[in-house]
């Protein structure tokens, strides 16, 4: 299974929606934003699309009535977790939130298969040691929007843990 990570999208609805066409034409079954969304409308083309998304919010949280009302129309495809999401997709656990210290910090616990973030508007991708002797997998996939740094997003491969960094053309 793949997945379409992204984050620190503010407002810019069109550049979100492009990455996730683009991921889902290469076989992304679902989204994961890990914050910064800011307006629930920014969401609103990604229904037709038809790619259940997994919402957490930032700093920038915008009206979150607007966010539960767009989740509830939504028919399930959008779903607001609120600070964080603990999901398991493609038979992986995987745990969503802004922070990068905060990620970090719960990668190193091993509870984890990948710990996906945002807000620093940096893509990354590294293989975080866990306090049990593995690793876990830290995905920053930059910010979408293309704010303070070039637009980024992370197509993730869950069967291979292959993460792929993309900037739009």
């Amino acid at each position: 299974m793949k997945i379409c990570v992204v984050s620190d999208s503010h407002d810019r609805g069109p550049l979100m929606a492009a990455a996730v066409a683009t991921a889902k034409e290469e076989g992304a079954q679902a989204v994961v934003h890990c914050g910064d969304l800011i307006g629930a409308m920014t969401l609103r083309p990604l229904l037709a699309l038809g790619l259940p998304v997994h919402v957490v919010h930032g700093n920038n949280l915008g009206d979150a009535l607007a966010l539960w009302n767009l989740c509830a129309a939504s028919g399930g495809l959008i779903t607001y977790h609120g600070q964080d999401a603990d999901i398991t997709l493609g038979g992986r656990r995987i745990l969503a939130t802004h922070y990068p210290h905060y990620a970090r910090g719960l990668a190193c616990t091993g509870d984890y298969d990948i710990v996906c973030c945002g807000h620093s508007h940096v893509a990354s991708v590294v293989r975080q040691p866990t306090v049990t002797g593995g690793s876990t997998w830290l995905v920053n996939p930059g910010t979408v929007a293309g704010l303070g740094g070039p637009a980024s997003w992370v197509l993730a491969d869950l069967t291979t843990l292959d993460f792929q960094i993309r900037r739009p053309a």
